[in-house]
């Protein structure tokens, strides 16, 4: 255990710049790479002949995919932080038993999780705001990707444990094989092979498939832990105690999930009473949702690069050290979402020409997308990563707390709401109120994230 011991040590004692960029470069990457997933999905799609109606129907599925993503990353993200905090306080022996038990429970929630979504595939479709011109297709689509759910589940979870593991650039090279694949197959299966949304889907998944094996491939040899047979027998106080590490994870994407069904449900009936109709605003809608989703984790992949920083000093008592990566990695985020912000409002149109041109009027909706909804991306990435910062440490109540304002206490109400005053004070204009409940949402909850940090890092001066 000699590589364990000289692991912790440096992140101990090593300066935190450095370590930020050894630990985040690699969790951008690979989050990256997993994004390009969806958009490489997305662009040859738009330009293939299922246009935006094709982009539109992959968007339908992206609620449920987040569900799957909120059970593998609740555990993944829980497990992560457990570890880290393990380092921290040198406890090796509850280590193996954290990783089996992830993986176990992972297998069988996927499991279950698969065949529900098998059998209520049309419905979920209708539910997340399919029309009669979408639904063969997003149905298709679905079908396909939902099929390796305990593939996809279980690779992520493997990815976050590895990173934790102190292997950032094992999981990025995870992420990478499986996106090249998708990249090579996609023309081939979507133009080559005239496969159509299947051919989308079959190249998502069997890039998912090489990224599942090589991290398995890991497991047989990782730094801090050793699995024998007995770690998969399942421990139930280190799963409930991940299980609670991970919650803002879980919330996190579960308020995506429901995000994403009232914006589609919303985009499709105020789509109907305006110019645009109903699969003009889910298409556009669908594309900026994955084109911010590069942004997302590019935040996310900073801040899960510091994770193992925060779990072991904050598990070591190294207060000031927590602080100095927490500022860090706020000031990297101010000047991402500063340079995203500018794009999507001086040029989004190059950025949407990319995912096909489509109608006028789709590509008129499209830049009203980008300028409205995503004009505070800026504070959406510091709220992100307030969440990420405290579930990291441990403290459960924070992290929930950060990862509900934005989306369930703010935005959703605002986006049934004000739809419905703006139609009713003028015909065909309530589809707007969808896109300027983002930005009102995310002031409201910038101050009260504001105000959760502050009374944390001064009772953190107490602890110091």
């Amino acid at each position: 255990m000699s590589e364990s011991i000289q692991q912790n040590k440096y992140l101990g004692e090593e300066k935190i710049s450095k370590l930020l960029l050894k630990f985040s470069i690699p969790c951008v990457t690979g989050l990256l790479i997993g994004a390009f997933y969806n958009i490489v999905d997305q662009i040859f799609i738009g330009n293939s002949e299922l246009g935006f109606l094709g982009n539109a129907a992959t968007g339908i599925s992206f609620p449920v995919i987040c569900i799957a993503n909120a059970f593998a990353w609740c555990i993944g993200d829980g497990c992560a932080a457990f570890l880290s905090i393990c380092a921290g306080r040198k406890d090796t022996l509850n280590a193996h038993k954290c990783v089996g038990t992830g993986l176990t429970g992972t297998f069988l929630i996927s499991l279950l999780f698969t065949i529900i979504c098998l059998l209520f595939r049309t419905p979920l479709m209708h539910a997340f705001g399919a029309s009669n011109h979408t639904i063969s297709m997003a149905v298709e689509y679905f079908t396909i990707v939902a099929a390796f759910f305990p593939i996809y589940q279980l690779m992520n979870v493997m990815n976050s444990m590895i990173r934790a593991d102190g292997s950032p650039s094992y999981s990025m090279g995870a992420m990478l094989i499986g996106a090249i694949l998708n990249i090579i197959l996609d023309p081939i299966f979507i133009f080559v092979c005239k496969w159509g949304i299947a051919g989308a889907a079959w190249a998502t998944v069997i890039g998912q498939i090489a990224s599942f094996l090589f991290c398995c491939c890991y497991f047989f040899k990782p730094k801090n832990f050793r699995l024998t047979f007995k770690s998969f027998i399942p421990s139930f106080s280190i799963l409930k105690k991940t299980l609670s590490m991970g919650a803002s994870t879980f919330i996190t994407q579960i308020a995506i999930v429901i995000v994403a069904l009232v914006c589609n449900i919303m985009l499709a009936k105020y789509g109907a009473l305006s110019i645009y109709g109903p699969d003009i605003p889910l298409s556009a809608f669908s594309i900026q949702t994955k084109v911010y989703a590069i942004i997302n984790n590019i935040v996310v992949g900073i801040v899960l690069g510091g994770q193992p920083i925060f779990g072991y000093n904050y598990g070591a008592g190294r207060m000031d050290r927590v602080k100095e990566a927490y500022f860090m990695v706020l000031k990297v985020t101010l000047i991402i979402g500063f340079i995203a912000t500018l794009i999507f409002e001086l040029c989004p149109q190059i950025v949407i020409n990319l995912f096909g041109t489509g109608k006028a009027l789709y590509q008129e909706f499209a830049i009203y997308t980008f300028r409205i909804y995503l004009s505070t991306v800026i504070v959406t990435c510091v709220v992100k990563i307030s969440g990420i910062f405290f579930q990291s440490i441990g403290r459960s109540l924070q992290a929930i707390g950060s990862s509900l304002i934005r989306d369930l206490i703010c935005f959703t109400p605002l986006a049934i709401l004000l739809p419905k005053l703006l139609e009713q004070n003028a015909a065909g204009t309530g589809i707007f109120g969808i896109l300027i409940a983002a930005p009102i949402a995310d002031i409201i909850a910038l101050f009260i994230v504001i105000g959760l940090t502050v009374s944390f890092f001064r009772k953190l001066k107490t602890e110091a």
